[in-house]
């Protein structure tokens, strides 16, 4: 079982040195992968524990004036992690303090006590302490006195172009849910409990399980053809979902993904729900009354319907 830590001070968590991955991991693609990967076979080979150091919030969310959307939550990064073969997070507080401390410090504190370092493997721009004044050049310099080796890991490229969590957020606003998938290793999906909310859509004859995403920024927004996972099954079951704020009636302030299942009878309340995103419809816009939504709701479904394959006799009239 992987351990989790939060914090910078405290006792050493590899005591018998570690191999380290250190990053932002959102969303956890093919470039990750490779890079944990790597890190569990060094670590195996030289019978060290390897360890991923990752940071929340995300760096450049701290840093920015913008909302950023995000790929992964901090839950399905830790799984990632746990299912990569990491026996230790280190996923460190992205604060006041952390951006304030000088960059060796961070190498001494974090890299050297914590997690008593043997090998680390970086990207390329890996930047890190106070004012970023930390990149690779420092770790390389510093590594030999310290007791550890650094690793660049080489871009990973598909269609000859880096995998990147920038690329991929850009593909997912664009709809290319297929393209997207390319980089990630799976569908894009976005999970969490099923919520109570004032049951509009079942008025409307479109009952809707609720994931309320909180402070999460969803890269993608509008209406969806989907397949959805119940507690830890694949993701299967076909439906229609919104993901927005709901402007004709009833608007919220936080975006709101909200999904119907189509032909089932049961109750989520409560329960774990993974939504993968399979083709985007249209973009969530404001109707001019429940009658003119509910004419685009049964087109929605239609179309929904169509776009997973699903027999068009079982649309509803």
């Amino acid at each position: 079982m992987m351990r989790l830590s939060r914090d910078v001070a405290g006792p050493c968590l590899a005591p018998g040195g570690s191999v380290i991955a250190v990053g932002a991991f959102d969303g956890l693609h093919r470039g990750h992968q490779v890079l944990l990967a790597q890190v569990r076979q060094r670590a195996h080979a030289l019978g060290l524990t390897p360890v991923a150091v990752s940071f929340e919030p995300l760096p450049r969310a701290h840093f920015s004036r913008e909302p950023v959307p995000r790929l992964s939550s901090v839950r399905e990064k830790l799984l990632g992690f746990a299912a990569a073969g990491m026996a230790h997070t280190l996923l460190l507080r992205f604060n006041q303090a952390l951006t304030g401390m000088p960059a060796e410090d961070f190498i001494r504190r974090v890299l050297v006590e914590r997690l008593a370092a043997r090998e680390l493997w970086v990207g390329a721009d890996f930047r890190f302490g106070h004012k970023r004044g930390g990149d690779v050049a420092m770790l390389e310099r510093l590594g030999p006195e310290c007791g550890f080796a650094t690793h660049v890991m080489p871009p990973v490229l598909l269609a000859d172009e880096r995998v990147s969590a920038t690329r991929v957020r850009r593909l997912l606003g664009e709809g290319s849910f297929a393209a997207a998938a390319d980089l990630l290793g799976r569908p894009f999906a976005i999970e969490g409990k099923v919520e109570h909310g004032n049951q509009l859509g079942r008025t409307l004859g479109y009952p809707t399980a609720n994931i309320h995403l909180g402070r999460r920024v969803s890269p993608v927004h509008g209406i969806f053809a989907v397949r959805v996972g119940l507690g830890e099954s694949e993701c299967s079951w076909p439906g229609v979902a919104s993901l927005g704020v709901r402007p004709t009636v009833n608007q919220v302030s936080e975006p709101l993904l909200e999904v119907h299942l189509f032909d089932f009878d049961g109750d989520l309340y409560g329960q774990r729900m993974a939504v993968e995103f399979v083709g985007k419809l249209r973009d969530e816009m404001k109707f001019d009354g429940l009658d003119a939504l509910k004419a685009q709701m049964d087109h929605d479904a239609r179309s929904a319907r169509e776009i997973l394959g699903m027999n068009p006799v079982l649309i509803r009239a």
